[in-house]
C-alpha cells in the first residue's frame, strides 16, 4: 500500500502564501527513488519530515497536470511524468516527490518496489489533494 505526505517545507510555503508573505513556487519536477521500502521490504512510513527522497534516482520535469474529480468530491491537482525506455531501466522504483521550482521537497510517497525493465515506458502520476 502507498503511503504519502505533504513535508512540513510543503506546508509552511503554503501557510506563508496564504498569508501573503510569499508567492508559492509552483511543482516543476517529480523527483524517483528507491529508497521506499527498509531492508525487510516494509514500505516506509513517510514523516512530512523528509527534504528528499531517501535513495534518490532520477529528476524529471513534469509533462503535465490536470484537475480529476474524485468520488469524494476532493480537490485534486494531479501531476504525471513519462519515464522513457531508457529511463530507469533495470532498477525498481519505490518512492517518489514532488517539487518546487526552488528545489524544495514539498510530497513525498512511498510504495512496494516498482520493477523497470528495458522494453517498458512508465507514466507516474502524484496527486495533491487538498
Amino acid at each position: 500500500m502507498s503511503k504519502a505526505k505533504t513535508t512540513v517545507v510543503g506546508r509552511k510555503k503554503l501557510c506563508q502564501a496564504h498569508a501573503g508573505d510569499i508567492v508559492l513556487p509552483p511543482i516543476v519536477v517529480m523527483a524517483f527513488g528507491s529508497g521506499g521500502c527498509d531492508a525487510d521490504g516494509n514500505v516506509r512510513e513517510p514523516t512530512g519530515e523528509e527534504t528528499s527522497l531517501h535513495e534518490e534516482l532520477l529528476r524529471k520535469e513534469l509533462e503535465s497536470h490536470s484537475y480529476p474529480q474524485t468520488e469524494e468530491g476532493e480537490i485534486t491537482c494531479r501531476y504525471t511524468v513519462r519515464l522513457s525506455k531508457e529511463e530507469l531501466a533495470g532498477t525498481y522504483i519505490s518512492e517518489q516527490g514532488l517539487c518546487d521550482e526552488e528545489g524544495d521537497l514539498i510530497a513525498y510517497k512511498t510504495f512496494l518496489p516498482k520493477g523497470k525493465d528495458a522494453d517498458m515506458e512508465f507514466i507516474f502520476d502524484m496527486d495533491e489533494i487538498f
